[in-house]
């Protein structure tokens, strides 16, 4: 097990005035070596700790005493939100898209976790294949909660086919008696043509309702293909196929609320979007609990870009914020080193482009040519990185855009969406000093995009907040480096 290196020490803090250093490893907090940030957040709840440290240059730890109210955050940030080992995934699904990365990216995004810590702190999703008795345990007792679980299908054989692991027939089990002991659990069905759609997907919604009741909801997502896949039997979705897991998601809506009250299981805008068909009203998605699952995403952003803030409350922003010294990793990760996205009106009358992929490219058009300005446009970047059927925003790379925006004219303003990047770095590894023309970088957010439009500063930015602005290099024809994400399970 390797100790929570501090990366951030928080200034005024408890853990500054007790003369802790960014680089210091704490091995132990009052004799006790945490095995992840849940611990640690909790053994640092005293007031009174006693850390073992080890610093850079010496060979034994020192002890350090911290006095702090009872409650109050030490004032660090750390490495890895995991000490031990990060539980990896023992599923061989053929619809992961970790599978479908191209050879020589960076290492960590191949890392397939399996692991509930993440799922709590993170939204990541779990399939509760290496889940024991002792995480039972571990989550009834300190009410780790709310989790998200990969489900696909009820029927075990369907199941653990899909996960390519027979443990994938039982380990719903874990679900069961997460849910009995009062956890909130969130679900996910990623849906294959041909493998968990038609009569499979109605099996599983009923095997929900009969089994599985007191899940809080359900989404379900297509699966993404990209060009790097080898698997034969996966393909995208016919527009029939997505109107038919429309249709099943809006009928078993009514079951689930005839019986249980709630509509519980909603449909990605993925589905609508290849069905063509309109969105739900944004009241359908109550609260847009997995909006960060592409669920509910574009009402949420409609309604920011009107001025309906209240509509998009209830959107969760990742559970690493209520658990101190948590780092903010993968996609949850800063946007962009130093941005504090602020935004003053600009003085100057360039026309503006919102740069976006294909699906954004649909759902952002109406809202831009609605509005009072004539000089914006939206440029549509194809994913030609990963190919198939990937059309999000999210997973636009560095060499894509470079291509699109070097047949631009220079002299606009381009705008560009926060979610491209992570730590700095766009999913090839490129980064923004890559592009060959300048660029803004605003949050991925409705209510962002209308105030930059509109000439007003961002929301919540301060009112001589500056633009974050990225300049292109000098060299103009600057090849970026091809060198990306992960999809859960």
């Amino acid at each position: 097990m390797s100790a929570p290196r501090v990366t951030v020490v928080t200034e005024a803090s408890p853990a500054a005035r007790a003369g802790l250093l960014v680089g210091d490893e704490v091995v132990a907090i009052n004799g006790r070596e945490p095995m992840d940030v849940i611990e640690y957040h909790q053994l640092t709840d005293d007031d009174e700790l006693l850390l073992l440290v080890r610093r850079a240059g010496e060979e034994q730890p020192r002890p350090l005493h911290v006095s702090k109210e009872a409650g109050e955050p030490l004032g660090i940030e750390v490495s890895s939100a995991v000490f031990d080992r990060i539980r990896t995934c023992d599923n061989h699904c053929a619809f992961c898209f970790i599978y479908q990365l191209p050879k020589g990216m960076r290492k960590s995004l191949y890392l397939k976790d399996d692991d509930y810590r993440l799922s709590f702190l993170y939204g990541n999703f779990t399939t509760l294949t290496r889940f024991t008795e002792l995480d039972a345990e571990r989550v009834l007792t300190e009410r780790l909660g709310p989790l998200f679980v990969s489900i696909h299908a009820t029927a075990p054989a369907v199941r653990a086919a899909m996960l390519r692991n027979p443990k994938g027939a039982t380990s719903l089990r874990w679900l069961r008696i997460l849910l009995e002991g009062g956890i909130e659990v969130h679900g996910q069905v990623v849906v294959c043509p041909g493998v968990n759609d038609g009569a499979v997907l109605t099996d599983t919604f009923a095997g929900i309702l009969d089994e599985y009741p007191g899940l809080t909801t359900i989404g379900v997502v297509p699966l993404g293909l990209s060009r790097y896949s080898n698997e034969a039997e996966m393909r995208p979705h016919t527009v029939a196929e997505a109107a038919a897991v429309c249709d099943a998601v809006e009928q078993w809506q009514g079951v689930f609320s005839s019986v249980l009250g709630r509509p519980m299981v909603f449909a990605a805008d993925e589905y609508y979007l290849l069905a063509n068909r309109p969105f739900p009203p944004a009241s359908a998605y109550k609260g847009f609990p997995q909006h960060e699952n592409g669920i509910g995403m574009v009402r949420a952003f409609e309604a920011a870009f009107g001025g309906n803030l209240d509509a998009a409350l209830g959107v969760r922003h990742g559970f690493f914020a209520s658990v101190d010294g948590a780092p903010a990793e993968g996609y949850r990760a800063e946007r962009a080193p130093g941005a504090a996205y602020g935004h003053a009106p600009r003085g100057d009358a360039a026309p503006i482009t919102v740069v976006t992929g294909a699906y954004g490219a649909r759902v952002l058009s109406p809202l831009v040519d609605a509005h009072p300005r004539t000089d914006v446009r939206i440029l549509e970047v194809a994913n030609d990185f990963f190919g198939g059927n990937i059309g999000v925003a999210g997973l636009l790379t560095g060499a894509d855009l470079a291509r699109a925006l070097a047949a631009e004219p220079e002299g606009e303003r381009y705008l560009l969406p926060d979610v491209c990047l992570s730590q700095g770095r766009f999913l090839d590894g490129t980064t923004l000093a890559d592009l060959p023309r300048t660029v803004e970088v605003i949050p991925s957010d409705g209510a962002s995009l209308r105030a930059v439009l509109d000439g007003r500063p961002l929301p919540g930015a301060a009112p001589d907040a500056t633009a974050l602005e990225w300049a292109a290099p000098d060299a103009p024809h600057r090849q970026p480096v091809a060198l990306l994400s992960s999809s859960s399970s």
